[in-house]
């Protein structure tokens, strides 16, 4: 069953003025350390920036939070999985919140795609309750 859907739309533009005028203290307080580290190994890091910011208000749409009741940036971060794909790895808040959305029996799955086309990086989320085993 779909618990949760959300998606956003992010400026690459904006992203990379936040960086410009903020830079580590911005990336910081964003962007878990997976995400910087494989940002910053990018041409251009704030195309990659972009789509990890994008997951997070995806998710945090998702969630249905938005970014307050206790979610922050850095309780969402973009992990791939062995195969590449990406997907979310929620931590504290975000993580006890989503806990809270799955019915008992259940495990939750997030899907995620990301896409880009300067100037825009694009995330969609999908929250899924799987039965257990």
């Amino acid at each position: 069953m779909i618990i949760g859907v959300g998606a956003d739309l992010s400026d690459i533009r904006r992203i990379q003025a936040s960086i410009d005028r903020f830079g580590d203290r911005f990336k910081q307080r964003c962007f878990t350390e997976i995400e910087r580290t494989r940002s910053e190994r990018k041409p251009d890091a704030a195309w990659s920036y972009a789509k990890r910011f994008a997951a997070k208000e995806a998710c945090a749409k998702a969630l249905g939070t938005g970014m307050r009741r206790d979610v922050y940036w850095k309780d969402m971060g973009v992990v791939n999985l062995r195969s590449g794909q990406p997907t979310l790895a929620l931590t504290g808040p975000a993580a006890d919140h989503l806990a809270r959305l799955t019915p008992p029996g259940h495990t939750a799955h997030i899907h995620l795609t990301l896409s880009d086309e300067h100037p825009y990086a694009l995330a969609f989320v999908v929250i899924e309750a799987l039965p257990m085993a």
